[in-house]
C-alpha cells in the first residue's frame, strides 16, 4: 500500500508539472491545445519516471537502458489514451480542455499507469 500512495504522490507531482506546461504552452505561446497537452504529457513522463525509479520502486540498481525503453512503450500508450480523451471531451462534449485533461489524466494514472510501471517496467 506504501508503494501505490508513493506512486500517486510520484504521479501528483509529474501531473503539476504536466499541467503547467500544457497552461504554459496554450497561454504564453498560443499553441493549439492538444499540442501543447502532449508537450505537457511529455514532461510529465520524464519527471515521473525518474520518481518512480529511484524513490516508488527503488529500482535504481537495474539496467537504465532495459527500463527506459519500456517507459516508452508504456508512455506511447499513455499518451495515446491521453491525447485521445483530452480530444474526445474537448471537442465532441465542449470540456475545458485542462479539465478534459485532468479527468483522462487521473483515470490513467490511477489504472493504467501504476500497473504497467509495476508489473512491466519496473518489476524486480
Amino acid at each position: 500500500m506504501l508503494q501505490y500512495l508513493k506512486a500517486q504522490a510520484s504521479s501528483l507531482t509529474a501531473s503539476g508539472a504536466d499541467f503547467l506546461v500544457t497552461l504554459v504552452a496554450v497561454n504564453l505561446f498560443g499553441l493549439w491545445y492538444l499540442a501543447a497537452s502532449i508537450i505537457g504529457t511529455i514532461a510529465g513522463g520524464i519527471i515521473n519516471f525518474s520518481i518512480n525509479r529511484h524513490w516508488v520502486f527503488n529500482a535504481d540498481t537495474k539496467a537504465l537502458k532495459w527500463q527506459i525503453l519500456k517507459y516508452i512503450l508504456v508512455w506511447f500508450g499513455n499518451l495515446a489514451l491521453v491525447t485521445a480523451g483530452v480530444y474526445l471531451l474537448t471537442h465532441f462534449y465542449h470540456l475545458n480542455y485542462m479539465l478534459s485533461k485532468v479527468l483522462i489524466s487521473i483515470s490513467v494514472g490511477i489504472s493504467y499507469n501504476y500497473i504497467m510501471q509495476k508489473q512491466f517496467i519496473f518489476s524486480r
